[in-house]
Formats: structure tokens, C-alpha cells, sequence
């Protein structure tokens, strides 16, 4: 349906993907793979969330087994309850969780303030609904609303812990439930150069990755050093993180384990400022992170998009800049992929 609305004609085949956070992402590694194999030239790696209409409360019933299993158990955590394991689990306190918050509001209002997301954000036209009166009021959504330019470490102190008691995690220091789609336009070098379309980037590698369900935040931290793997380089190759904020005790702890300078990552602010829409934020991520590095020209070369997974999982991919991509000279002599090198000699 969204297809048609969109106005690709019936001869356009669709279909949906679910990896929970990742779904966009997911989406737009699935296209890269599909056209690598040659099924098709182009395609559309999109992902929408509606958390409004469509909220993620289980409304149905489990298998009785779930009982045996703690791990079975521990994938239907909510993941708030998730987001106070990591804290505990890994020492990231209260404080550092609000500095994260204060640092994504900030970034995100500042970027918001220069026009940094107007080249990546289409406007919308919709209306709003008075839930008392019921009058229509036409608007156009052309910037995030969920950014709060005014947000200081003594007003997030005051937020009580939603998840535990004597918790850290807060309505302040989680990502926002949101409503929000992207999309990213993928193809072949060679066809979008006959097309004469201009190139952001270069998808490199994907990696998706399990780890422990009851602290399913930490997911980048395994997932980011897969994927730079299977790109052939090093985390001091990576120019640029855009690293989910699902809420700040796994963002930090990733940040923290990677050992990654906080100047590099989430440079726009995250999902705490701008929202974490589920099946979007891949796609988002991407868009907010290859116009960063155009923006950076040739002092950004690599950038990275990750996120955690709720039941336990991490995803991550490796994005080039499109501009500056060379001959792959400097690849390892290697004939199935066309990944690059660190180490080439």
C-alpha cells in the first residue's frame, strides 16, 4: 500500500523485513546483497515506525516452554529492565547516563539551529488533531520534534526511575517513543553514474551479531568490530559513529568498552534528542551520517551506523565516502569480495 501511495507502479515487487531496532538497517543491507547477486540493479532500503498507533506492548500469548529457558525468559524483558541490567551490570552511573542525554539534546539543537538535517529531511504535510475540540489544523513536519534545546543535568536529575527502584534509567536518559520513516536509494557505481545521480556513500560491509538478551544494549560493542572486520580495517579507521541512544547506560558502556572518542560519535546528537522509531532508525542513521561526512569532506573517509536489537542482538555497517572512493588499489589480494584493506602492502 505504502508502495502505491509512493507511486511505483504495480510492476515494483515489496517486501518487509523485521529485526526489531535494526529493521532499516537490515532493509538497506538486504537491498546491497540482492543487487550484488545480481537480482536486481536498484532498490530502496526503507523502514517506518508508528509507535503512536502501533505500540510495542505483547498483546498475545508465549508458549508455556518460555518458563524453562532463562534465556527464553530473558528475550521478553522489557527493555527498559534491559537498559538497568547494562548499567548495573557494567558500573555506567547515573550521572554519566544524564551527561549522554544533556550531550544529544545539545548536539542535535545545534544542528538543528546551522540546517545540518535540512538536505536529509523531507518535509510532510499532514494535520493535527485537537484531541478535545477535534478541529483539523494542516501542518508541515519539516524538522524533529522531540529535541529539548534546554535540557541540563539539574532537570534530568530530578527525573524519578521508570524501570527499577533506585534505578538510573528515566523518561530523560531514553531514547523517545516516536513516529518516523526513512529510506535509503541504493545501486550499482556504474548505474547511478549513467543515471547521473550524485553518490553519498559506499556500502561496505554488515555484520549482525547475539549477545546476552538481558543486557541486549550492548549489541554495538560486539557488532561495530564485526563489521570493520569484514571491511578490512581497524576501529582508528572509522572517521564517524552513528551509534543508536535506545537509552544511555548502553550507549555509554558501548562507547566505553570501544574505547571510541565521544568527539566522533553521534556528532548530530542521537536518539535520545531525535527519537528511536523503531523500524526507521537504520535508514535515519544513515542518511544523518553520510551527509555528516559529505559535509567533512576529505578529513572523512569511513563512517559507521550500529545499534542494539531487542531479544539480544547488534547490527552494524560500514559506510565509504562516495566522493573520494578510489580504484580499491590498496585492497588485499583477495577475489570474493571488494572489501578494503588496512594492512594492504
Amino acid at each position: 500500500m505504502a508502495a502505491f501511495y509512493a507511486g511505483f507502479p504495480e510492476s515494483v515487487p515489496v517486501r518487509t523485513v523485521n529485526r526489531q531496532c535494526s529493521s532499516g538497517l537490515q532493509a538497506v543491507a538486504d537491498v546491497v546483497a540482492a543487487i550484488k547477486a545480481g537480482y536486481y540493479d536498484i532498490g530502496i532500503g526503507a523502514g517506518l515506525e508508528s509507535m503512536t498507533a502501533n505500540p510495542m506492548a505483547w498483546e498475545g500469548s508465549v508458549n508455556p516452554k518460555v518458563e524453562t529457558l532463562q534465556k527464553v525468559q530473558d528475550c521478553l524483558l522489557p527493555m527498559g529492565v534491559t537498559s538497568e541490567n547494562v548499567a548495573e551490570r557494567y558500573n555506567v552511573t547515573r550521572r554519566a547516563q544524564d551527561e549522554a542525554a544533556v550531550t544529544s539534546h545539545a548536539r542535535a539543537a545545534a544542528a538543528t539551529a546551522q540546517g545540518k538535517f535540512k538536505d536529509e529531511i523531507i518535509p510532510v504535510e499532514t494535520k493535527l488533531v485537537d484531541p478535545k475540540s477535534g478541529e483539523e489544523k494542516p501542518v508541515v513536519i519539516s524538522v524533529d520534534d522531540g529535541i529539548r534545546p534546554g535540557t541540563t543535568l539539574a532537570s534530568l536529575s530530578k527525573l524519578k526511575p521508570v524501570f527499577k527502584k533506585n534505578g538510573s534509567t528515566t523518561a530523560g536518559n531514553s531514547s523517545q517513543v516516536s513516529d518516523g520513516a526513512g529510506a535509503v536509494l541504493l545501486m550499482k557505481r556504474g548505474v547511478a553514474l549513467k543515471k547521473n545521480l550524485p553518490i553519498l556513500g559506499v556500502f561496505r560491509s554488515f555484520a549482525a551479531v547475539g549477545v546476552d538478551p538481558a543486557v541486549m544494549g550492548i549489541g554495538p560493542a560486539v557488532a561495530i568490530p564485526a563489521a570493520v572486520k569484514a571491511a578490512g580495517l581497524e576501529i582508528s579507521d572509522i572517521d564517524l559513529f552513528e551509534i543508536n541512544e535506545a537509552f544511555a547506560s548502553q550507549y555509554t558502556y558501548c562507547l566505553q568498552k570501544l574505547g571510541l572518542d565521544p568527539e566522533k560519535v553521534n556528532v548530530n546528537g542521537g536518539a535520545i534528542a531525535l527519537g528511536h522509531p523503531l523500524g526507521a532508525t537504520g535508514a535515519r542513521a544513515t542518511a544523518t551520517l553520510l551527509h555528516e561526512m559529505k559535509r567533512r569532506g576529505k578529513d572523512c573517509r569511513f563512517g559507521v551506523v550500529s545499534m542494539c536489537i531487542g531479544t539480544g542482538m547488534g547490527a552494524a555497517a560500514v559506510y565509504e565516502r562516495g566522493s573520494i572512493v578510489d580504484p580499491l588499489s590498496n585492497v588485499r589480494p583477495i577475489q570474493n569480495n571488494n572489501f578494503l584493506s588496512h594492512d594492504a602492502k
